[in-house]
């Protein structure tokens, strides 16, 4: 297996998505990338017992891509082997009234991890800056005070809205969250594979939408997008990773392996030690029980 350097897909520096890789060989077969994301989740999982046990950090993974990028499989097998009562996962549909009677952000602050647990955002609060920005009319359902009309939708509301994002993700990594965003990264002609496999795969037929194919013809737009939000919000507390997503185990691993190789070098997160009472007791504990 070919090692991977992490930092080769964090963003430190100005990216253009045009020259950004959307695959990767790692050097082995499909089985073989399988068994090596098999082995990384499982020393994830053990992990997120001792975070869980610690109590000082919560994580917390955002997961963005276009249509088809792989989202929902990539949370299915990277977070299979984690404990249930330590991670949940949240899929964000379009805003509900209630959502919409507050800010934006609000509907993913109430969601966020506790210490000493995982959660994923399946689509993110990026939607705020990703599909408002190709549908600007989409704004005027947030009630906003200053906006009247799309044409009140101008660089200043984007550059406020960023700064919010920024200030947002800054805030709860100050108090103990320790912030993923992964970028699915795949090409517009796999894209184009995996609608057509919806398509000709009838027990895929549910996953279609004609929508995907209007939001198809906005690709360009939506690199733009997703290019600039990269680049203005790309932050040592809160970076985005470019996954290349061509291939789905791939993409799969990469993320485990970053997961992984970042979380073990909090040295801080360790199980919390009995106290001194308990552990001069545990044989007297365990007579008791043995001899019931």
């Amino acid at each position: 297996m070919k090692e991977i350097n992490i930092n080769d897909f964090k963003v430190t520096k100005t990216i253009r998505l045009k020259d950004t890789p959307t695959a990767f060989d790692l050097g082995e077969d499909k089985k073989a990338i399988e068994k090596a994301l098999e082995n990384v989740r499982e020393d994830l999982g053990d992990f997120q017992n001792t975070i869980y046990a610690h109590g000082k950090y919560a994580v917390l993974i955002c997961i963005q891509g276009m249509d088809t990028a792989g989202k929902d499989s990539m949370i299915r097998e990277v977070f299979k082997d984690f404990n249930s009562r330590g991670v949940v996962v949240h899929s964000f549909k379009v805003p509900t009234e209630l959502e919409r009677k507050h800010d934006y952000l609000w509907r993913h602050y109430i969601a966020l991890p506790a210490r000493g647990k995982f959660g994923v955002f399946n689509r993110t609060h990026y939607e705020n800056v990703l599909v408002t920005r190709v549908h600007p009319e989409y704004l005027l359902g947030e009630y906003l005070p200053e906006l009247n009309s799309v044409e009140d939708v101008d660089d200043a509301f984007w550059d406020k809205r960023f700064e919010q994002i920024n200030n947002f993700e800054k805030h709860i990594a100050q108090n103990g969250t320790i912030i993923f965003k992964f970028f699915l990264h795949i090409s517009k002609d796999e894209q184009k594979h995996r609608l057509l496999r919806r398509l000709h795969k009838s027990e895929k037929n549910w996953k279609f939408s004609p929508g995907d194919l209007k939001e198809r013809k906005l690709w360009d737009l939506y690199q733009d997008c997703y290019e600039d939000a990269l680049n203005r919000t790309s932050k040592p507390h809160a970076p985005w990773y470019t996954i290349p997503a061509d291939d789905k185990p791939t993409a799969r691993y990469i993320v485990a392996k970053i997961l992984y190789d970042t979380l073990t070098q909090y040295k801080d997160i360790v199980e919390p030690e009995l106290d001194d009472e308990i552990k001069a007791n545990l044989d007297n504990y365990i007579k008791e029980l043995e001899n019931e």
